[in-house]
């Protein structure tokens, strides 16, 4: 049974906004130093990669509309399988400087 993309837009959203939570009042070196936090949020970026792989399967024309999906999906990749290279620094940046774009523009398709 396909999936619905648009339940694959609100498991994004969900994700985004449970990365906010959990990283809202922590600054970088509290976050590495925090295996819960960091770990939590290491599988919602899972979710959402594969989110976003399941919409590129079920309707490409969508996945176009999000930034740098396919980057996206890739992170998601490097998170699952190569998890003793992912990097600090960059999940961090990713945080704070990408999930909202991502986060807005989902609820911006969901919505639509």
């Amino acid at each position: 049974m396909p999936h619905d993309p648009k339940k694959c837009l609100l498991d994004v959203i969900e994700a985004c906004e449970l990365i906010q939570e959990f990283t809202e009042n922590v600054c970088y070196d509290e976050y590495t130093a925090n295996a819960l936090v960091s770990s939590a949020t290491e599988r919602q970026f899972e979710i959402i990669g594969e989110a976003l792989n399941r919409i590129k399967r079920i309707d490409d024309e969508l996945l176009l509309k999000i930034s740098e999906a396919e980057r996206i999906i890739a992170f998601r990749n490097v998170i699952a399988h190569g998890y003793d290279v992912v990097s600090d620094k960059v999940v961090w940046d990713v945080i704070r400087n990408k999930l909202p774009i991502l986060h807005k523009e989902c609820q911006d398709l969901f919505y639509d």
